[in-house]
């Protein structure tokens, strides 16, 4: 293991995290990135949505995957859970953790705001917690590593996914949050597809990097493999906003919605209809550009093919493998 904080914190061999990208991710990816030495985080979406006809609820489907998971790989993984003090969410982060505890996996990433009720339950647990803020400040990192946090990722407006409200990319929100920070390390997320990004954002004070989009281009991700080619053939110069805080390559159905936002037509009411129509599922999970969006960060021009995971870490990891032996 490398005398690294991230690697000591969560028991692996490089300073890397698999971002949890929602619907795009399933036992076999997850178990891949950690195999692979990195960490594997598994979404909220993954899993069976159906079983003989029947719907599974959100937090079977979790039980389920994590089970799947835990066939495939001994080594450490993560759950997604989001953190906004709404108390379905916090219902559901209950269901999330309970389950997590059954199929020994004790990290969660956490996306969202500060929630005290939640940590409490993870400490609880004996769980590590990684503090994802949607818009993150040097207040509310403070905040959470005040209440317990062990990592922080420091996310910048190159991401893809929700974008941050800020105006600070990752070259700069990267050095405002490590130096906002007492002792926790800090990880840096956005934009983030190769060795280049890796080397900058080491060289900007963190001591890790949380990365989604390389691994869509996976041949382990269950994204369709036009999502996967469009990535591949794509730039960022290419992708349109579909509301303040969300990008998407220009599928007809971002095309559409580009227009409505241009024409003045509340965001709310866009995002609104995104998320009814399946959010991130009808294009990047079942290839219907017509009907969804492909949310990718703005470094695509560094991704040129698709490679299993194993491959893609080793080259993201470059740096360390040699160290790490």
């Amino acid at each position: 293991m490398l005398n690294n904080p991230i690697c000591r914190i969560l028991g692996i061999k490089y300073p890397l995290i698999q971002a949890p990208m929602n619907w795009i991710n399933n036992a076999e990816m997850v178990a891949a990135v950690s195999n692979a030495g990195a960490l594997g985080v598994l979404g909220p979406n993954a899993g069976p949505k159906e079983i003989d006809g029947r719907r599974v609820p959100t937090e079977e489907r979790i039980s389920i995957e994590l089970s799947r998971v835990r066939r495939l790989t001994s080594a450490p993984v993560g759950i997604n859970i989001f953190s906004d003090h709404d108390e379905a969410t916090r219902a559901y982060a209950m269901k999330t953790i309970a389950a997590s505890k059954a199929n020994n996996v004790n990290i969660y990433c956490l996306v969202g705001t500060f929630d005290d009720v939640i940590y409490k339950a993870i400490k609880e647990a004996g769980g590590i917690i990684v503090h994802r803020e949607l818009t993150p400040t040097p207040a509310s990192v403070r905040m959470a590593e005040e209440h317990g946090a062990d990592i922080i990722v420091a996310t910048g407006t190159d991401e893809g996914g929700v974008i941050p409200s800020g105006c600070m990319g990752t070259f700069t929100i990267v050095p405002a949050i490590v130096d906002a920070v007492k002792s926790v390390p800090v990880m840096a997320a956005g934009g983030i597809n190769d060795i280049r990004g890796v080397r900058a954002a080491f060289a900007l004070g963190a001591q890790g990097v949380y990365v989604g989009t390389r691994f869509i281009a996976s041949t382990e991700c269950p994204a369709a493999q036009n999502v996967k080619d469009m990535i591949v053939a794509g730039s960022g110069e290419e992708l349109i906003a579909v509301t303040p805080n969300e990008r998407s390559l220009p599928t007809p159905a971002a095309i559409g919605y580009n227009r409505r936002m241009l024409a003045g037509e509340p965001a709310e009411a866009i995002h609104k209809e995104i998320m009814a129509k399946g959010g991130l599922g009808p294009a990047m999970l079942h290839g219907d550009v017509n009907k969804g969006i492909i949310s990718v960060n703005t470094g695509i021009s560094t991704i040129r093919s698709i490679k299993p995971v194993a491959e893609i870490v080793d080259e993201l990891m470059a740096d360390f493998r040699s160290s790490s032996r």
